[in-house]
């Protein structure tokens, strides 16, 4: 059975219309990805990023040294909103970030088991569960990336640590570093050219391109010669070069670096909660179980 919340669920994922959703998650069986695909297939709605539905809570936090050559993003999470607030969390966030920078562990299983350069009788680990039994609410390290760079690493952070934007600039200055980073927090870009895009995401566009001209009526010969003119949209989505820039959309990202004799190495862009699914909390149910 095909629920009203299904049905409410796909239209604000998609921006399709009711009925619309309501006939594909019938032909799917109630499959929200295949239903998204197919209204994707018939030109209904767009590709439905999974990181439209951020729920967790917790801090996006960037760290930068001094000199530039080394740089941190990172994120920790949280069961509620006050904790991002409280200044005993934010502390232990920067002084972590700082930690990663400093002692550059491979991945969050090596960092929990450091020692702390502020007290090295004390694992990251053990000043994590301190704070979760002081601040009353279960936190965890969720990831983070270091960046050494032989240029300079610039940093951004929007929205109070809701996003946080790492570039690694072999060549350039730092005021071009930063309009990357606000183009890379606000375009969302995932990839940073069309070479690092893997073949099988191609391929797998490009059969839902084919597909959406089709169903427009376009023979097969057609439809071929239409994927290769509309593909170049879709890297323009989603690689960081091909993007327009933001503040002159007439130049793309690329045009914007070789103007400036900048080169970007890589990049890293966190949005808080990203992929984390949120905790729905019933108040009455909660006090129930609480009299019980």
């Amino acid at each position: 059975m095909i629920t009203a919340s299904l049905v409410k669920e796909l239209r604000e994922k998609t921006g399709a219309g009711m009925m619309d959703c309501k006939k594909v998650l019938t032909e799917t069986d109630g499959d929200m990805e295949k239903a998204a695909e197919l209204l994707r297939e018939r030109g209904i709605a767009k590709a439905a990023k999974k990181s439209d539905r951020i729920a967790a809570e917790g801090l996006v936090y960037c760290y930068v040294a001094d000199d530039k050559k080394v740089g941190v993003v990172l994120e920790v999470n949280a069961e509620t909103d006050f904790v991002a607030k409280n200044e005993e969390f934010r502390t232990f966030v920067a002084d972590t970030a700082k930690q990663i920078a400093i002692k550059a562990p491979a991945n969050v299983e090596e960092l929990l088991d450091e020692s702390s350069i502020n007290d090295e009788t004390k694992t990251i680990k053990d000043i994590l569960t301190d704070k979760i039994a002081t601040i009353g609410e279960n936190m965890s390290i969720r990831r983070f990336e270091r960046f050494e760079s032989t240029g300079i690493v610039e940093s951004y952070i929007h929205g109070d640590g809701k996003i946080g934007v790492l570039v690694d600039f072999p060549k350039g200055d730092e005021s071009v570093a930063k309009d990357v980073c606000m183009q890379i927090a606000a375009a969302r870009p995932e990839y940073l050219n069309r070479e690092s895009v893997p073949q099988d995401v191609v391929d797998h566009e490009m059969g839902i391109l084919k597909a959406q001209a089709i169903n427009e009526g376009k023979p097969a010969e057609i439809a071929e010669k239409m994927v290769q003119g509309r593909i170049g949209k879709f890297y323009s989505e989603i690689c960081l070069l091909d993007q327009p820039f933001v503040k002159d959309p007439d130049i793309k990202v690329q045009k914007l670096l070789e103007n400036n004799n900048a080169e970007i190495a890589r990049f890293a862009r966190f949005e808080k909660g990203e992929g984390l699914q949120k905790r729905e909390e019933n108040f009455a149910e909660e006090v129930a179980k609480q009299i019980k």
